[in-house]
């Protein structure tokens, strides 16, 4: 008989800016979904350069429009999703939901449902009652969005290229906020 799992508790805090922001947390972070097979923008394997660039040009984009969220357990960075409000004048009601990424050896204890309550509270918070996403079609993902009540809408072939090159269908998600 297996005991039950224990798990540490998890924090999840908003980073509003790049100002004391974990940039090297949130680079291995990028490194290892990706690395371990993420369809997230990157193909494997992603390089330290890589990742440093992207976060840094992402952390100088904070507040307004765009937000960031991070899980810590036991002081370490192990996940972290973003939120993109529309500010086009007739979609102010909606936002994208971007880069749900949790470290490999952290899944399945709750972060990725974590992070997702954050970004829908605070999408709730700022009067956007539709959230979008795309994800990669056929993925683990795939499943955890529909866990949470995301519809899939459809899915486009060969929409980007997975981690190791290969072109690949995106599934289109989207969620009502009550």
């Amino acid at each position: 008989m297996n005991a039950p799992r224990h798990h540490a508790e998890i924090a999840v805090r908003r980073i509003h800016s790049a100002e004391g922001a974990p940039l090297d947390a949130l680079v291995d972070l990028l490194i290892d979904v990706v690395n371990g097979g993420a369809s997230v923008g990157f193909l494997a394997p992603l390089s330290r350069d890589r990742a440093t660039g992207y976060w840094s040009q992402l952390l100088a984009s904070l507040g307004g429009a765009l937000a960031l969220w991070v899980v810590e357990t036991e002081g370490r960075l192990v996940g972290s999703v973003q939120l993109a409000l529309c500010e086009k004048e007739n979609g102010r009601h909606r936002a994208d939901l971007q880069k749900l990424v949790v470290m490999r050896a952290h899944r399945g204890r709750g972060i990725g449902t974590a992070l997702l309550a954050a970004a829908e509270s605070f999408a709730r918070a700022e009067r956007r009652c539709l959230l979008v996403l795309d994800t990669e079609a056929q993925s683990v993902a795939e499943r955890v969005y529909q866990r949470h009540g995301w519809q899939r809408v459809g899915e486009i072939p060969t929409y980007a290229a997975r981690t190791d090159g290969e072109l690949w269908a995106t599934a289109y998600y989207y969620k009502q906020l009550t």
